[in-house]
């Protein structure tokens, strides 16, 4: 809900369209959820150590908590900026007539048939957009097992890693991607949220690459394999959250303010199905011997996301690589072009 509304609607409408200001909004909010996965698994830990019916106890608090918080300081934003509350489409009315004069309720079956038209319309309207390509991309990210969740951190306790290596690895990661979120402002401020994508999804890809090969190359060593792996997973999060932000910003931006909601909600259904489908193939590859064909799923992923976000750049900036203007290709061919002409010049001043 949160992802939907507050993030992909309520930031724009907050922002003003200001391109600066939504970067800066859209940074703050990631580095707070990151600061808050970091601090409260090891918060947990900590309380965990002591007792563990502690540790539950103040889990729940702390939810049950957090919500009422929620609850009031989105109702607060709500009422503090007006525009929040005009709606973004006319509802439509309908006039129904019958001998009471009193309006019938709709069957079963035309309320499940409207909702299926819904859903038709919105997926349809989700492949048809101009910036699908950049929010396909971010979903495929979500078919990985190459971040400290459950599935690596697993397969890690079985290769002989201690929870308290496992928890620095962690946190060593989670800094990485709260330097992000300030890496990616700095950087769309420079060359557009558009090129900054293509660059942080390409660092992520090659640091991928990387780790995975020598993880496979090395897979008789178990030490080597494994750092090599925790390696390129850990650099490669800084290129995972600055291209998320780079698309979050693209989204924002040019997805209709009357369409962002169905648009936002077929993108997040789409990075649960991905999600599902790496959980999948660890159900499929349950050994930790077989370990390698979900870090193969992943990369292929990553490598798809890429393929398709390159599409996008070369569709809207007309070429994929922004060479420097001495190396362009126009600067090549006019200097190849100035080369030919002096050619015959030359030969009668020699004669």
């Amino acid at each position: 809900m949160n992802l939907v509304s507050v993030e992909r609607d309520w930031v724009i409408v907050v922002a003003h369209s200001d391109p600066a200001a939504l970067r800066t909004m859209n940074s703050q909010m990631r580095r707070i959820d990151l600061v808050c996965k970091l601090l409260g698994p090891f918060f947990i830990g900590i309380l965990d150590g002591v007792s563990t019916e502690t540790a539950i106890l103040v889990n729940l608090t702390m939810n049950c908590a957090s919500v009422v918080i929620e609850y009031f300081t989105i109702a607060k934003v709500y009422y503090q900026v007006p525009e929040l509350q005009h709606p973004k489409t006319t509802p439509h009315i309908v006039q129904h007539s019958n001998a009471d004069g009193q309006q019938t309720r709709q069957s079963a079956w035309v309320s499940f048939k409207k909702a299926m038209q819904k859903a038709s319309s919105d997926i349809r309207l989700y492949f048809t957009h101009p910036v699908f390509a950049p929010s396909f991309s971010i979903a495929l990210l979500y078919c990985t097992v190459l971040s400290f969740g459950g599935v690596m951190v697993t397969y890690l306790l079985a290769s002989g890693y201690t929870p308290a290596q496992i928890a620095a690895m962690r946190t060593v990661s989670v800094t990485l991607e709260v330097l992000a979120t300030w890496i990616g402002p700095w950087l769309m401020k420079r060359i557009g949220p558009v090129r900054a994508g293509i660059w942080f999804l390409s660092w992520q890809l090659g640091c991928l690459t990387v780790g995975i090969f020598i993880f496979w190359r090395y897979a008789d060593n178990i030490l080597v394999s494994t750092l090599g792996l925790i390696c390129g997973s850990i650099f490669s999060r800084i290129g995972l959250w600055g291209v998320d932000l780079s698309a979050q910003v693209i989204i924002q931006e040019e997805v209709e303010a009357e369409n962002r909601g169905a648009f936002s909600a077929v993108e997040a259904s789409w990075q649960n199905v991905f999600e599902m489908c790496s959980y999948t193939s660890t159900i499929i590859f349950s050994s930790p011997s077989q370990f390698h064909n979900p870090t193969a799923l992943s990369i292929t992923a990553v490598f798809f996301a890429w393929v398709l976000y390159s599409s996008f750049v070369k569709k809207r900036r007309g070429h994929l690589v922004h060479w420097p203007t001495c190396m362009s290709p126009e600067k090549q061919q006019a200097t190849m072009d100035e080369l030919f002409e002096s050619m015959p010049l030359r030969r009668r001043e020699g004669l």
